[in-house]
């Protein structure tokens, strides 16, 4: 079982999950940091992993698949995937912006990845988790109105 909130990178070049693994790592300490290079393994993976809750960092294009596809066939298993995702592209397109927007996907960055650029979307989103733990802490009454949810 994870014991934090895991980064899941999916990009089907090895160098790119490589450096973008690296920066993460280095910065990152709420959870894992996992790297898949095939996409219907990271499907496997998400659809069977115990907490539907990680942040993403997701290529668009996937040897021959869309990362929005698999952004939608893990859905079902992690409900905020969309928002949870950064996506990465070689060139951000008015088309691919546009997909991000439908998608609700709120993070987009262009290849080469700016360390400075990743790390701010990756706590971008580990804030949002940060603030509702805190809040769970601290608002009783709130805490029971989720537990009950």
């Amino acid at each position: 079982m994870p014991a934090g909130l895991d980064v899941i990178i999916v990009d089907d070049e090895k160098s790119v999950c490589k450096t973008v693994s690296a920066i993460i790592s280095r910065f990152y300490t709420w959870g894992d940091v996992l790297v898949f290079t095939d996409v219907d393994e990271a499907i496997a993976y998400c659809i069977n992993r115990e907490i539907g809750i990680a942040i993403f960092v997701v290529d668009v294009y996937l040897s021959g698949k869309s990362g929005f596809t698999f952004l939608d066939a893990i859905q079902g298993r992690f409900p905020t995937v969309h928002e949870d995702t950064i996506i990465i592209t070689g060139n951000a397109s008015d088309d691919i912006v546009n997909m991000c927007i439908a998608s609700n996907v709120s993070h987009l960055l262009e290849k080469p990845i700016k360390p400075f650029a990743l790390q701010l979307a990756v706590r971008s989103i580990v804030s949002k988790y940060l603030k509702f733990a805190k809040r769970l802490l601290k608002d009783q009454a709130f805490a029971e109105s989720v537990a009950t949810f």
